[in-house]
């Protein structure tokens, strides 16, 4: 694909190898499709990645260097790719990823902030929209609940810019301490025209944050909506993980990817003594990923430092980027962003 001729180089093939182990891209993924990350100009190897990953970039560079020729250079970019969607794409936005729990009070909003960002730090451009008509929360977690929409040209509503995040939500029209008293065909438009009418930026990823259930709102983004996978996010105890099973069940019916399970307040750990104690039942999301066959994205714990932040709308990635709690949210999104192509892949051989 790259000019190598009839023969990989053994530089090529060395390099097939590592990346592999590297990111545990599973058996299934061609060497040759390994092999198209990478180019060779002249003296230079060049490996692009289709997922974000900014923070291995200094790890993987040394071990690639470890395995190629010492007169060839490395340099290693991104190019988020844009999975395959059974309806048509949105502008400037190139992957939909659903945040979804089926149960309320599962820590669902605060993961798609918080995902939000650690994509944004690993290296691609983000947006999140509020697809809680009801109960907005974003701008809460932003920082700008006294934000106001506002229009250029009185067609598109502008987005929100918060940290390197562009944001939209019902809670920028409505005000704080109204409620929204809609029927659902009324919330399932509102949000259709929250996604279509923002003026959004050219994005890798928008992440919706999904209201609780599997409704009317949830319905249209999934049949309606060129959604690219869904992250489902529950805790360990058995009510959580029933509801959680019913929007894996829904996105299923639709055909959206499951791209994987966050499981939240997985346990406690004291401060004090460092004793970790599993507050709401334990290994609950393992169960959720083995009978469905679903990755296991994250696992995050009962900790104040969480709700702080998000009370405060101060976000973790930007106030405290080395915190463990900011690297395990990293993580998250390293896998979300890899099993999201990897989607992307199974989509192709599908169609």
């Amino acid at each position: 694909m790259f000019g190598f001729g009839s023969k990989v180089s053994p530089d090529i093939s060395s390099c097939v190898a590592v990346i592999r182990e590297f990111f545990a891209i599973p058996n299934s993924v061609s060497n040759n499709t390994l092999e198209s990350w990478l180019a060779v100009t002249k003296n230079k190897l060049v490996l692009t990645l289709p997922f974000v990953a900014l923070s291995e970039h200094e790890a993987l560079h040394e071990q690639l260097l470890a395995v190629i020729s010492k007169g060839l250079t490395l340099s290693i970019d991104t190019q988020v790719l844009a999975v395959p969607t059974k309806t048509q794409g949105i502008g400037n936005i190139k992957n939909i990823i659903a945040v979804a729990s089926g149960k309320g009070g599962v820590g669902k909003s605060t993961t798609s902030v918080n995902l939000a960002y650690a994509l944004d730090a690993e290296g691609a451009r983000v947006g999140i929209l509020d697809a809680d008509i009801y109960g907005p929360s974003i701008p809460i977690m932003l920082g700008n609940k006294k934000h106001s929409a506002s229009s250029e040209d009185n067609i598109k509503v502008e987005p929100f810019y918060a940290n390197g995040l562009v944001a939209t939500s019902i809670g920028y029209f409505v005000k704080a301490d109204d409620a929204t008293v809609w029927r659902g065909p009324m919330a399932s438009r509102a949000l259709q025209q929250l996604l279509k009418d923002t003026a959004w930026p050219e994005l890798d990823y928008l992440i919706v944050d999904m209201p609780p259930g599997t409704g009317d709102i949830q319905l249209t983004l999934s049949q309606q909506i060129p959604v690219s996978g869904a992250v489902i996010v529950t805790t360990p105890q058995d009510l959580a993980l029933a509801d959680a099973t019913k929007g894996i069940a829904m996105f299923n019916k639709v055909g959206t990817a499951i791209l994987g399970v966050v499981e939240n307040m997985s346990y406690h750990q004291c401060q004090n003594c460092g004793h970790k104690e599993a507050v709401f039942s334990e290994h609950g999301a393992k169960q959720l990923v083995d009978k469905f066959r679903v990755p296991l994205l994250a696992t995050m714990p009962l900790d104040i430092q969480i709700r702080q932040h998000a009370d405060g709308g101060t976000p973790l990635q930007v106030s405290e980027p080395d915190n463990i709690l900011s690297q395990s949210y990293r993580q998250l999104a390293r896998q979300t962003s890899k099993y999201c192509y990897l989607n992307s892949l199974t989509s192709n051989q599908t169609d």
